[in-house]
């Protein structure tokens, strides 16, 4: 057989490095350089250093906008990584009826955010299905999109609704991979459902668990399309995330060098929670040839 070419596997990585390239790293570097300008699209950029980001400190802007991020992208990981998990283990069985069930919720994945964010608009509306029932049911009502103290979680139970599906399909091929013997002789030796669950499933599951968690941080943290249709950043900004922030600066308020700021603070922070999450979750998982106690 002809030896491989020392040269080959970055060749093959090439096509996909070149497109990361053009479409991520030159706009991220252009946003980086554009950050220590005054711009607005109208007239030549004006150098003002870091003056950019002193304002997005000095107002509150950036602190207000992170914490409502936070905040949201909490919710979204953690419930929709849990329900996924939940439906995965009682959905992983053979079956038409699971089938279809599985099928069902995987669906509301795939449908686009616009069509989502219509769909919950007519049923948290005022008079929409969900409070006419809650009125039935003789429990209080609010304006859910219209009232701050309730418009962001709106917002993540919607969006845990759309991805859940995708985070059950993940945790379903997490579970296929499992050896049924294990299971077998744990259930020999006495173990329960819930330990079979705390000791076999759930340590060779984590693997599944970072790469879940870790891309619906990122979907989470890129939400726009589900705000412009249903609040607009709204009402008093209550819904205001990252993405939506940096495009009002831009199309909005004309101001491409806040945006890119902003940019440049949004790929920081998003390294930074998925670097320390894989950190967290590999410092949990139990050691290579170590049995789950």
């Amino acid at each position: 057989m002809k030896p491989k070419h020392p040269l080959s596997p970055y060749l093959l990585l090439l096509p996909t490095a070149a497109f990361l390239a053009v479409f991520f790293l030159v706009p991220l570097l252009l946003a980086a350089k554009n950050s220590f300008f005054a711009w607005d699209l109208l007239t030549p950029p004006r150098y003002v250093g870091l003056r950019n980001y002193e304002v997005l400190v000095e107002s509150g802007e950036l602190a207000g906008t992170l914490l409502r991020t936070l905040g949201y992208s909490a919710v979204v990981v953690a419930l929709s990584g849990a329900l996924g998990l939940a439906l995965a283990v009682a959905l992983d069985r053979p079956g038409p009826v699971y089938a279809f069930v599985r099928g069902a919720v995987f669906s509301a994945y795939v449908v686009s955010w616009v069509a989502v964010a219509l769909l919950w608009m007519w049923i948290l509306d005022a008079e929409g299905l969900f409070t006419v029932a809650l009125r039935w049911l003789g429990l209080p009502t609010r304006s859910w999109l219209g009232d701050p103290r309730s418009a962001l979680l709106a917002l993540a139970a919607v969006s845990v609704w759309k991805i859940t599906g995708y985070a059950m399909v993940i945790f379903l091929a997490g579970l296929q991979d499992i050896p049924r013997a294990l299971h077998e002789a744990a259930a020999l030796d006495g173990a329960g459902p819930w330990r079979r669950f705390r000791h076999v499933t759930w340590p060779l599951l984590r693997p599944s668990a970072a790469f879940v968690a870790t891309t619906s941080l990122i979907l989470s943290f890129q939400a726009f399309d589900v705000i412009r249709v249903m609040t607009q950043g709204g009402p008093v900004k209550s819904t205001t995330l990252f993405v939506y922030a940096i495009y009002e600066h831009v199309f909005m308020n004309l101001r491409v060098g806040r945006a890119s700021a902003m940019i440049v603070i949004f790929f920081g922070f998003l390294l930074l929670l998925t670097v320390l999450q894989l950190w967290a979750l590999r410092a949990g998982a139990p050691r290579e040839g170590r049995r789950p106690s």
